[in-house]
């Protein structure tokens, strides 16, 4: 009996959060959205090392780090080191290899600046690749936050630049705090596949499983969804459901820690 009374609890208070997070969805004032795996289907670092036939070698090296006992900038810095990525071999494999965008992404961007509610992409990802992205869905480049490559003056790789915010663990968090400072955003969504979209402390977060379901996000994250139509859906046939202040404030989301230092994009 009592434990029938404390899953009861549980699901009452699960079905609290979901729908705080849908009222918010409602009345977010901007939208930020991952990338890889959310925005478009496939990972690119995964991508462009198969696309140089070391794919192999880029995966053994994130499945080792996802111990914990390497950061995403360590990480990041290996794999790019194994793939070398020129900038000839870069131009050739944006053209080669477009990113593919995920089913309904274009419908619900479309929808959201139509409520003129601003987009942003949010990655570890890199510009080379991400800002083609942006363009297509008609996202201001200045709202695009990745990694830039650098490159010597004949082309080879030269390394990254470690001033962007989201070149180490923790990325997405800063960026969250650094909109939230500069424009005064007060119900940030973000909407992500990964636990670091989750643990990014945007005012609310929305799991995506459209493409990889990550059983640690589906079980933790308030509001999931395996399609972006559900969320156009829900802008189209909603009349904004009111979210006062107050409410925003002192509405408690119980947010778990998990270690997840690697897989950042």
């Amino acid at each position: 009996m009592t434990k029938g009374l404390a899953n009861e609890a549980s699901s009452s208070e699960s079905s609290k959060k979901e729908d705080f997070i849908r009222k918010l969805w409602l009345n977010a004032d901007c939208v930020c959205f991952d990338v890889d795996s959310t925005v478009c289907t496939e990972e690119a670092i995964d991508e462009l090392a198969k696309f140089k036939q070391v794919g192999s070698l880029v995966e053994a090296i994130t499945r080792n780090a996802m111990g914990g006992n390497m950061s995403f900038r360590t990480a990041l810095q290996t794999r790019l080191n194994i793939i070398q990525p020129t900038l000839q071999c870069l131009e050739k494999f944006v053209i080669n290899h477009p990113s593919e965008l995920t089913n309904g992404i274009s419908e619900l961007i479309t929808a959201l600046h139509e409520r003129q509610i601003p987009v942003y992409l949010i990655t570890g990802g890199f510009h080379s690749i991400v800002d083609p992205v942006a363009e297509q869905l008609n996202i201001p480049l200045t709202n695009v936050f990745a990694n830039q490559l650098l490159f010597n003056s004949d082309g080879s790789y030269a390394g990254f630049d470690e001033d962007e915010m989201t070149s180490d663990s923790g990325g997405k968090g800063r960026v969250i705090e650094y909109l939230k400072n500069k424009y005064n955003y007060q119900r940030i969504i973000l909407i992500g596949d990964g636990a670091t979209d989750m643990e990014a402390n945007a005012d609310g977060f929305i799991g995506f499983g459209g493409n990889i379901i990550r059983d640690i996000v589906r079980d933790n994250a308030p509001w999931f969804v395996n399609s972006f139509y559900q969320l156009t859906d829900e802008l189209r046939n909603n009349t904004n459901d009111s979210l006062s202040q107050t409410t925003l404030h002192h509405q408690e989301l119980s947010k778990k820690r998990f270690s997840t230092e690697v897989k950042a994009n």
